[in-house]
């Protein structure tokens, strides 16, 4: 079995980034032509060219294609962008849950057989 996951590293992380929740946006401008970001702002549909949209709202790009300085080799730019923003509300929920479990683990596995929910086969 690998090494336990440092849940309270995980939660360090968490409280230091940009709240959320976070949003997939397709965005466009003359010199950035087809940007896929993660953004505190919802994405409206409508494609926006800079400065209609504000850049302040940003966390990640996925896809700057003109110039090309932010690609993947496997052309999964949407699919990225959207696994960043899902992860931004979903790992502090599986964090709570991993810590839910464990302490269940504690308290079916203590020594005392007389306690509701422990192990009775030592």
């Amino acid at each position: 079995m690998g090494a336990e996951i440092d849940l309270d590293e995980i939660e360090e992380l968490r409280t230091a980034a940009t709240p959320g929740p976070w949003f997939v946006r397709n965005l466009d401008d003359e010199s950035a032509m087809n940007l896929v970001a993660v953004s505190t702002a919802m994405d409206t549909g409508k494609g926006e060219r800079w400065p209609q949209f504000d850049s302040r709202d940003m966390i990640a790009a996925t896809l700057v294609q003109q110039p090309r300085y932010v690609d993947c080799g496997d052309g999964r730019w949407e699919e990225n962008a959207a696994f960043i923003a899902m992860a931004r509300e979903a790992v502090p929920r599986l964090v709570e849950e991993v810590r839910r479990l464990r302490q269940l683990i504690a308290e079916c596995c203590t020594d005392d057989p007389e306690e509701p929910g422990t192990d009775a086969r030592t």
